[in-house]
């Protein structure tokens, strides 16, 4: 069953994060992963308003977005994401 990783980013530096952007999508790929959505216009219709980028991504399963996470390879990637961004990350599972 697919499962669906959230991330809500705020971005500090672009510059360095850009360094992150050059790697990340080469990985979640590599995982199955695809974007969704990717910090596309965000309308907020509940709650205060959202300003962060956000990142929908859909993995084959739970077990494969929690074996992208903690790769060697995207761990590797989270380091150029610090000091550039804070984030917020977290994996659902879609439904059957």
């Amino acid at each position: 069953m697919a499962a669906f990783l959230i991330a809500r980013v705020n971005i500090l530096d672009m510059n360095k994060y850009k360094q992150y952007l050059n790697v990340s999508p080469k990985i979640i790929k590599k995982f199955g992963g695809k974007y969704i959505a990717r910090a596309g216009e965000t309308v907020t219709l509940e709650g205060p308003e959202e300003t962060r980028r956000v990142v929908i991504i859909e993995f084959p399963s739970l077990q494969r977005a929690k074996e992208f996470y903690s790769s060697i390879e995207y761990q590797e990637a989270k380091n150029l994401r610090n000091d550039a961004a804070i984030g917020e990350l977290l994996v659902v599972d879609g439904i059957q």
